[in-house]
């Protein structure tokens, strides 16, 4: 049995960016972390060790945003790596990065990069 774990629109400031301004103002993202495992055994235990805990993949994100980078491509990488090493279990990971105010323009909702991989 697959199940998924769905972090929604996690609102995060940050300082992304190829340009130095975007590095020096900031700005904020939102973000969509999607995780696949089988979760059946913590639908029978009510224990947090049988399932994925999202409070911890909540926390690879802040640490990752904390750092800044020239790419969303590199930043969604990172976290990737980092929500796969801590969670082997998981067979399957979206990430959307939307950097809400880019430095275009036109007025938008952001702009986004989504990276998958399943293992």
């Amino acid at each position: 049995m697959t199940s998924k774990i769905i972090i929604e629109d996690l609102k995060i400031y940050a300082y992304h960016g190829a340009l130095p301004e975007e590095t020096l103002i900031g700005t904020f993202y939102l973000l969509n972390v999607e995780v696949q495992a089988d979760l059946w055994k913590a639908v029978g235990t009510d224990d947090l060790n049988d399932t994925i805990n999202y409070a911890a993949i909540n926390d690879i994100i802040h640490q990752e945003m904390k750092i800044p980078s020239k790419l969303m491509e590199h930043v969604a990488g990172r976290i990737l790596k980092n929500i796969k090493l801590a969670f082997p279990q998981i067979s399957f990971i979206k990430i959307k990065i939307t950097k809400t105010n880019p430095p275009m323009t036109g007025e938008m909702h952001g702009v986004s990069v989504e990276i998958e991989n399943q293992f």
